[in-house]
């Protein structure tokens, strides 16, 4: 199928004006990927030092995921008021300032608190990138470049376990937050010197900054509520994952530091090829058929991990959780813009509350999950399967009829 001329000016990243403006809001979004994967490898160490269940060590990340999303109910109308640029950069300082104290807490309270603290900085940079990208490539546009950026991001699973082993052997666990301290500084300088306000001069900022009625106009949207759900339960499947895999791999199956890290930087990989094959997919079929795709695949994925989950080698829980990084992949990168798409003028707004499902909703339910105690082979193919409701529903009339939305000419 010859992709038709019309639609030849929205092929990403053609203009250099396009690749500044990503390669910036990557800076901005590697926040929260870095704050979870790099210290991922020294996960067990913090748990022996501090003498906690593993659980109260799995809590050091979900704690970050839910203050990122709870924070961006109010970093959104503070985008949409006061500006993205502001935002970015207040977010910036919280962040390497909590890293700092995360750096020296002396107790696991302590540590949990500052966490807490490093996910609202981490919001801030999220909703200022995503609804910069909302601003700057317009309702269509913006889904592919979501999954440019999602695909650039992917590096740092690839990257930062890697980085936080070397740190952890050599020097402890601590330097993998005085690492972070450090690249929040340097993002601050390149970030103030070269971030240019983005947002729209039709932007609604109005009001009350926290408004109920503001938020419940976004919420009601059907093509919103669908495709927001949808971002939750998979970003739970990929949260699922790395706060299971350093106490599965690590602890129950003996792999080294070393070890851990091949796995994680293959799959990795594999999540940076999907995040890049989405959108091209999505130009040439569109983006309902690229969703159907991530959906099934992640389904897929459930039933291999529950068909493998009495196979005590670490190639038995890596190969679903490959084929699930690339449904999550197709997933996030087709549905996060259709959830942003009806809101051009409360773009800050909708990315907060996409946040807020993404982040706050997936670090509830696992985190709700991990207290049950459920194999971690059982706890992720639950997980995939949760989205078993949603790949029916976009086969229905009203499941595409919510998919498209406004959007759709």
């Amino acid at each position: 199928m010859h992709t038709p001329a019309s639609v030849q000016p929205a092929t990403p990243l053609t203009q250099p004006s396009d690749k500044k403006i990503i390669a910036l809001m990557v800076v901005l979004v590697l926040f929260s990927p870095l704050a979870i994967d790099i210290y991922l490898p020294a996960l067990p160490m913090m748990v022996s030092e501090f003498q906690v269940a593993s659980t109260l060590g799995q809590d050091t990340i979900t704690w970050f995921m839910f203050s990122m999303g709870l924070g961006q109910l109010f970093a959104g109308p503070l985008a949409d008021r006061y500006g993205r640029r502001p935002i970015a950069l207040t977010g910036i300082v919280i962040y390497g300032l909590s890293a700092a104290l995360a750096y020296s807490a002396q107790e696991m309270e302590m540590l949990l608190i500052a966490r807490l603290l490093q996910g609202f900085g981490a919001c801030a940079t999220s909703v200022a990138a995503f609804a910069s990208v909302r601003d700057s490539f317009g309702a269509e546009k913006s889904g592919r470049m979501i999954s440019y950026l999602n695909g650039a991001i992917c590096f740092i699973p690839a990257l930062a376990p890697i980085l936080g082993s070397y740190l952890t052997i050599h020097f402890g666990w601590r330097s993998n937050f005085s690492f972070m301290a450090g690249f929040a500084l340097v993002s601050l300088a390149l970030i103030a010197i070269n971030y240019k306000e983005t947002k729209p001069k039709n932007t609604v900022q109005t009001g009350r900054l926290i408004s109920p009625s503001r938020y419940w106009s976004v919420l009601q949207h059907p093509t919103f509520l669908f495709h927001a759900t949808l971002c939750m339960l998979a970003m739970g499947v990929i949260l699922a994952y790395v706060t299971s895999a350093p106490v599965l791999l690590i602890d129950k199956l003996g792999l080294t530091m070393q070890e851990f890290t091949n796995w994680f930087a293959v799959n990795a990989v594999l999540n940076i090829m999907a995040c890049f094959a989405a959108p091209k997919f999505m130009v040439r079929f569109g983006t309902k058929k690229a969703l159907l795709f991530g959906l099934s695949v992640l389904v897929i994925a459930g039933g291999l991990m529950l068909s493998f989950q009495h196979i005590q080698q670490a190639w038995a829980f890596m190969v679903p959780i490959f084929f699930s990084s690339v449904g999550f992949a197709w997933v996030l990168g087709s549905a996060a813009g259709k959830a942003l798409a009806p809101f051009g003028d409360r773009a800050g707004t909708a990315a907060a509350l996409l946040g807020l499902f993404q982040m706050s909703g997936a670090g509830v339910i696992v985190g709700t999950m991990q207290r049950l105690a459920l194999p971690s082979a059982q706890l992720l193919a639950l997980m995939m399967w949760l989205l078993i409701p949603g790949l029916l529903i976009l086969l229905t009339k009203t499941g595409q009829r919510w998919h498209s939305g406004i959007t759709e000419k």
